[in-house]
């Protein structure tokens, strides 16, 4: 089968990429599992909060904004909570300022979420933050795709890529592809279909992120409350469907897998939520994990590969891929369609695969 555009990865990276090519010719995703965002986009607590990341991020981020306003449902109000305890002064002064909070006192923090204990000091709130309906988001790129004509191939793990005269030819569990522009949009998988492809792989790093569902502390109705850090980000916890989904925050290097959590690291980032609260945890409902996937300078990179201008990157989005998904794919098919970006030239130089040489 035949295409212009082969996209390899169906999570939001993927599937947004192909979205925004299928109005420039034929697509088709290559997704290796039995349904689209199966890894980390399937695993995501997704916020937008545009503020949030280095500094490219937020600027792709913040251009991601209006798409995001403007599509019906796929965001809901959530803000944001950061808490600090002695000792934590200067990592919570950094956040607050980071991420555009405002100081508020315990009390008026102690309000919004009842639970927080005698020993935090600090406290900070903000409104700039919105739950990410992602099947939502996904499938509205998904539908796209669809109506252009192009295919999304599920159960369809690449098994060897060849350079062709004409482009690339995939071949696949589901079969062989061919297409005159490769996109690499494989999460923790990028650098092994890079090698695949006779491309030097960047040096992406793949980091396990665990989550932990626990019921809603003390009984009460955690729907209301926003999205609560610990200075420093040695915890955060989200409301989501009636109970509380606590995370360690861990940043623990993997190799590309399905992964899973880790009992001791989310007993131990349980331990730590369990300090500012007075309500201890009694229960865990469910576990999971993701791994967030990190260039070599943490930014994510979008663009033809330095070598191969064939063979297009969009990787490394560490956990910002959601909230960066509109303006990255805009970014990415006006560049592989020679057109003129709305982003500044200083922010597509930060992203380009050729800052590796």
């Amino acid at each position: 089968m035949d295409a212009d555009f082969l996209v390899i990865g169906g999570g939001i990276a993927g599937i947004s990429a192909a979205a925004r090519l299928s109005s420039m010719g034929s697509v088709i995703v290559l997704e290796a599992e039995a349904q689209l965002a199966h890894h980390a986009s399937g695993r995501s607590a997704a916020l937008y909060e545009p503020h949030y990341g280095a500094k490219a991020v937020v600027e792709l981020s913040m251009a991601s904004g209006a798409y995001f306003h403007g599509a019906a449902g796929v965001l809901s109000p959530r803000g944001l909570m950061i808490l600090g305890r002695p000792g934590e002064e200067e990592a919570f002064d950094h956040d607050l300022a980071a991420m555009a909070f405002e100081r508020v006192s315990v009390a008026e923090a102690r309000a919004v979420v009842p639970i927080l204990n005698g020993s935090v000091t600090m406290a900070g709130m903000a409104d700039h933050a919105w739950d990410i309906d992602t099947d939502l988001l996904l499938q509205g790129f998904a539908r796209e795709v669809r109506a252009a004509g192009g295919k999304t191939m599920t159960k369809a793990r690449v098994t060897a890529i060849t350079r062709t005269a004409m482009g690339w030819q995939v071949a696949t569990t589901a079969g062989v592809f061919s297409g005159r522009l490769l996109v690499n949009a494989a999460g923790a998988w990028v650098d092994e279909v890079a090698v695949m492809a006779g491309v030097q792989p960047l040096g992406f790093q793949p980091m396990r992120r665990s989550m932990a569902r626990i019921p809603a502390p003390g009984g009460f109705d955690v729907s209301g409350w926003p999205m609560i850090f610990s200075a420093g980000e040695a915890w955060y916890a989200k409301p989501d469907a009636g109970a509380l989904i606590v995370s360690p925050a861990e940043e623990h290097p993997m190799p590309p897998q399905d992964a899973w959590a880790d009992d001791m690291v989310l007993a131990e980032g349980l331990a730590r939520y369990e300090e500012y609260v007075t309500e201890p945890v009694t229960r865990v409902i469910s576990n999971w994990a993701g791994l967030r996937t990190f260039s070599p300078d943490r930014v994510p990179v979008i663009g033809p590969d330095a070598r191969e201008p064939a063979f297009f990157w969009v990787a490394g989005q560490g956990g910002y891929g959601f909230q960066s998904a509109p303006a990255a794919s805009r970014l990415m098919a006006d560049i592989a369609g020679g057109a003129q970006t709305a982003l500044s030239q200083a922010l597509v130089a930060a992203l380009s695969p050729a800052r590796f040489g």
